[in-house]
């Protein structure tokens, strides 16, 4: 997901949301793949501070092993398709515009 994210930003000229954290695999025809570790990940995401992380659909049951502190200051964006990334995690012309002002 992190790739094919920075590609696409790179590729629009629009910078990924400095807030947001991914995990992921992406299939050729844009399906998002679980991935293991998301208790670990969250938690180095809390650590590292930030606000909303996008992890695979198919994680959903681990997010029981997470702790509860760390649900509640991490925002976890649950994605089954690379488009539904792409247009929380890119910002928008409107947010690039604010950001330069």
């Amino acid at each position: 997901m992190t790739m094919v994210t920075a590609l696409v930003s790179l590729a629009l000229g629009r910078p990924v949301r400095s807030d947001v954290g991914m995990t992921g695999e992406v299939t050729l025809n844009g399906r998002v793949l679980p991935i293991g570790g998301a208790k670990q990940k969250l938690l180095a995401a809390q650590r590292a501070g930030l606000s909303t992380v996008f992890l695979p659909a198919r994680n959903e049951p681990d997010l029981d092993d997470v702790p509860a502190d760390v649900l509640e200051s991490v925002e976890v964006r649950l994605v089954s398709d690379v488009a539904d990334l792409l247009r929380s995690a890119i910002t928008s012309a409107e947010e690039q515009a604010v950001q330069a002002a």
